[in-house]
């Protein structure tokens, strides 16, 4: 119990904030007010970086090129950026302690015709306590660094759309079925993340096509290029590990089901999600097998998720905490988390989670996650 007794200290760290009100109260708004127009005029020119046409080295006249660069971004080009914070703590676990984890993503994307899109995902995090870990919410953990998540060109190509880059995932092209917003990693995907969710570990190259019925077909491969003792014996060759991947999707107004083979060159899996959408709720189930060759493994998923729960949405489910082969001794987690929404950029969403069975003791995490979209 001594994680629930941690986090009722949590609240008196708000009283770090008092200092900031009382200097607040300190300010002199009289002397603020009269600054006027006069004083200071700022417009959207002011913050423009000069034109490199005006840059002349002393005596050189003629030395330094005319250039059009203003900095900055291209018209086409987009950034944006998504930052979690992450407190609390698992009781039964080895370290009860609460703790916090950050994680951060950028976003950078660019169009060269319109209808094209070239890619780029940098993720930052430090993510290394229970609840944050790979036995939690699994955040990202680079050790403080940045780290390329995804370096992709994608682009249409006989109605169909194609992808091709380095260290992305094979599913990123996929449809998927499940409506489930997971909040611990377990319950990505539906349990179908080795299928439906298949990632990739090298250079990848995908492609979909949607049909107009409401049908979508998809696949692709990803093959690594260097090997544990450093080598780099190409794409698609022996002593390269490969994974392909293919999937096909239907999308109904209320329900749909999504069906999906991977093989990773030492196991195969199969994967299956669906949700239906209930006037109350929406349904969102999922099963995988896994056969790697000596024996099969199956886990599955189950979860509601309400829409308007007051003014934020509420996830409840239960499933697998990865697939089990026949007689082993299966581990379960159950969660619910209710996610609010501050405002257009910040949402909270506190959370819980119980995972049981198995020889580990069982665990209880409790958490509050706060996400930032800018």
């Amino acid at each position: 119990m001594k994680l629930f007794q941690q986090l009722l200290v949590a609240p008196a760290a708000l009283g770090l904030l008092s200092p900031l009100s009382a200097s607040a109260s300190e300010i002199n708004l009289d002397a603020i007010s009269n600054y006027s127009k006069d004083n200071l005029e700022i417009d959207s020119n002011s913050f423009k970086q000069k034109s490199l046409n005006n840059i002349l080295v002393s005596g050189g006249e003629g030395l330094v090129e005319s250039s059009d660069f203003n900095g900055g971004f291209s018209e086409t080009t987009t950034a944006s950026f998504g930052v979690d914070f992450l407190i609390g703590g698992v009781d039964g676990a080895a370290n009860e302690a609460v703790t916090f984890d950050y994680a951060m993503g950028i976003g950078l994307e660019t169009s060269f015709t319109g209808e094209d899109s070239l890619s780029a995902t940098i993720d930052i995090g430090n993510a290394t306590s229970e609840v944050g870990g790979t036995d939690g919410l699994n955040f990202d953990s680079t050790g403080d660094g940045l780290v390329l998540d995804g370096l992709t060109y994608t682009f249409p190509l006989g109605g169909a759309t194609v992808m091709v880059g380095d260290n992305t995932d094979i599913s990123a092209v996929y449809t998927g079925a499940c409506a489930y917003s997971s909040f611990t990693d377990y319950m990505g995907n539906c349990g179908t993340g080795n299928s439906v969710g298949i990632g990739g570990n090298g250079v990848t190259a995908a492609a979909s096509y949607a049909f107009d019925s409401g049908f979508s077909l998809a696949g692709g491969v990803s093959s690594t290029q260097t090997t544990d003792t450093g080598e780099v014996p190409g794409i698609l060759t022996e002593e390269g590990t490969d994974s392909f991947g293919i999937e096909a999707a239907y999308t109904a107004d209320s329900w749909g089901a999504a069906l999906a083979y991977a093989d990773d060159e030492t196991n195969t899996y199969w994967g299956l999600n669906a949700n239906y959408a209930f006037d109350f709720a929406t349904l969102s189930a999922g099963y995988e097998n896994e056969d790697s060759g000596a024996a099969t493994a199956d886990g599955f998923f189950v979860g509601l998720s309400f829409p308007e729960v007051g003014a934020g949405t509420f996830d409840i489910g239960m499933g697998t905490t990865g697939n089990f082969a026949e007689g082993a001794v299966e581990t379960y987690i159950y969660e619910a988390s209710y996610a609010y929404p501050v405002n257009d950029g910040m949402t909270i969403t506190p959370g819980v989670y119980i995972r049981e069975g198995g020889a580990a003791a069982d665990e209880t995490g409790v958490a509050l996650k706060t996400t930032f979209s800018f």
